[in-house]
């Protein structure tokens, strides 16, 4: 068990912080963004699944965020008796999560506007 203190509260608030946007960039990226690999995904799965009720799975940032999230959260257990699995997601976790928050600082950062 995760014991909640003053001492590992800064750790706690970074992992949640790091799952929230990790979660939210590989939603984006499934479900939005023109990334060959994903974009061939959502063409396949709509040709896969047409007209059988989930063919919106991976269209809808409603529908697949939940199951990202389950995923990243039963990784994080998974990583509290496994070490490697621990520094895998952090490392996974973490790229998704700086890959998000990167571009938004460089919008941002427009020295015209």
């Amino acid at each position: 068990m995760i014991e909640v203190t003053w001492a590992t509260l800064p750790l706690i608030l970074l992992t949640i912080v790091t799952a929230v946007l990790g979660v939210a960039r590989l939603t984006r990226v499934v479900v939005y963004d023109d990334f060959p690999p994903a974009r061939w995904w959502r063409d396949h799965w709509e040709l896969w699944t047409d007209e059988s009720g989930w063919e919106s799975l991976f269209s809808c940032w409603w529908c697949l965020s939940f199951w990202v999230a389950l995923a990243c959260v039963g990784w994080f257990i998974g990583g509290l008796f496994v070490i490697w699995l621990a520094w895998a997601w952090w490392i996974f976790w973490g790229t998704l999560a700086l890959g998000y928050l990167a571009p938004m600082v460089i919008v941002r950062d427009d020295p015209n506007g």
